[in-house]
């Protein structure tokens, strides 16, 4: 009787503890993934990669993008992991790769990791994005690759031109994610294609915009101040918006010494820039 007793106790003492590790982890779920949506799984033997952000899709432009990475033995989620990430799109003649982030912890979070990718073309039906995720835990190595589907903005979200210099740059547009008619805050990443695979951020170079609204007779709008880098590394300045609907953004790209490496001024004579990105609200 007594040892039935001592069972009795034991077994009462294990569902408690499970039903409160169940209870913790949901809670921490919920935590850890306030606003956000998930895009995709990623699996090897190991570990499922789950990858997240605001729409819980990705898009041709920048994407900013956190991970968790859940043991598939135990169901947890792991809080002490080192990551990389490669992104390559495979096309019909070549391979390539695009602009991104490390990746890093997610601050007052214990389980999330975040960076962002700029995808500057989308895929099509000959050619695709696929996503290497690199991660060591407790000095162990792994890997996990699958493909990702990046269909085109609907807005012109991202440029990619060649400068006088001979360079090849990546403009794209980050903030503001939501605008409004207000003077928004705007912030933009710049980067060039150092090789097929590499495209570090630009330093020291301005970006100047003259937002027009074409169908309202290209008019502009007050109070825009031109993009300077930040101490974040991407660059930042201010977009008046004076009303809702279409805006083309019209851009110049000025280097260090302020020689214009893309882009043309808007006048009477010449409506739009050949350097630009889209916004519509």
């Amino acid at each position: 009787m007594k040892n039935l007793k001592y069972a009795l106790l034991f077994v009462l003492v294990t569902i408690i503890s499970c039903s409160s590790d169940d209870e913790n982890i949901t809670a921490t779920t919920v935590t850890e993934l306030s606003g956000l949506n998930k895009i995709q799984e990623i699996t090897n033997d190991t570990h499922v990669i789950e990858l997240y952000n605001a729409n819980g899709a990705l898009e041709q432009g920048y994407n900013a993008i956190s991970l968790r990475i859940k043991n598939k033995t135990t169901g947890r989620y792991e809080k002490n992991a080192t990551l990389s990430w490669s992104p390559v799109m495979h096309m019909t003649s070549m391979m390539h790769s695009c602009p991104k982030s490390g990746i890093v912890k997610t601050a007052s979070k214990e389980t999330l990791y975040n960076g962002y990718i700029v995808f500057q073309m989308a895929q099509n039906s000959a050619e695709y994005w696929d996503l290497k995720i690199n991660y060591s835990i407790d000095g162990i190595n792994y890997t996990v690759t699958a493909l990702i589907d990046v269909p085109a903005s609907t807005k012109q979200r991202v440029t990619s031109f060649m400068g006088a210099d001979g360079t090849r740059y990546i403009i794209a547009l980050i903030d503001p994610k939501l605008p409004k008619v207000a003077i928004n805050d705007a912030t933009f990443g710049l980067f060039k294609m150092e090789s097929m695979m590499n495209f570090p951020i630009v330093d020291d170079y301005t970006i100047k915009i003259d937002p027009r609204m074409p169908s309202m007779g290209n008019h502009g709008s007050p109070n825009n101040v031109d993009l300077i880098q930040g101490t974040d590394a991407l660059y930042h300045g201010k977009l008046s918006l004076t009303m809702t609907g279409y805006w083309k953004i019209n851009l110049q790209l000025l280097n260090s010494t302020n020689t214009v490496l893309k882009g043309e001024s808007v006048t009477e004579t010449n409506l739009a820039s050949s350097l630009y990105l889209e916004l519509e609200f």
